[in-house]
């Protein structure tokens, strides 16, 4: 009897360790971001884990499209003030479900891709690549910025209705940190 219990206890232990690690895994995380100089601008490529919680999960499979928006800022510092925000640049990015197709697409830029998987759609979600977020000219040598990323779902762009319970629910609330580096590195 006492070893049933002590196995019991470890299997709860285990349910309990492996709910906890479901509910960290959604959400949306940078993994790297780096600022590349392409014929006198900055281009921002970026690698994000964009999880779905089943929420967002169901609504998007019953033809509910999930808008995005990616937030990039690049500020100077200064000891004596605020810091400079230097450049500024935004994102929308757009996925929906196309039940007639089934297929997923992702719309950048008034580009479109399709995808028969959602983990398809959801790795090229987490993609940002060749972005121009600055202007050489505005950087000036010899500094150091901070250049910082956020990725979040735009509330602002659920139907009305929806918008009321998605401000009220956490499964709704889906957005990275800021993830912040100096650029120079």
């Amino acid at each position: 009897m006492h070893c049933l219990q002590k196995y019991s206890w470890m299997l709860v232990a285990l349910i309990w360790l492996g709910a906890a690690s479901l509910a960290q895994a959604e959400g949306i995380e940078t993994k790297s971001a780096e600022l590349e100089l392409v014929e006198d601008v900055y281009q921002l490529n970026a690698e994000l884990d964009v999880t779905l919680n089943p929420t967002l999960e169901d609504a998007l499979n019953k033809g509910l499209p999930l808008n995005f928006i990616a937030e990039f800022e690049l500020k100077r510092p200064r000891w004596y003030w605020l810091d400079e925000t230097v450049s500024a640049a935004q994102q929308h990015i757009r996925l929906s479900y196309h039940a007639l197709t089934r297929q997923y697409q992702l719309s950048v830029n008034n580009q479109q891709r399709n995808f028969s998987e959602l983990n398809e759609a959801r790795r090229e979600l987490g993609r940002l690549r060749y972005w121009p977020v600055a202007k050489r000219s505005l950087i000036k040598d010899k500094q150091t910025y901070v250049a910082a990323l956020r990725f979040r779902l735009d509330l602002s762009q659920l139907p009305k209705p929806l918008q009321v319970n998605a401000l009220a629910s956490k499964d709704w609330n889906l957005d990275s940190d800021w993830f912040h580096w100096n650029f120079p590195v």
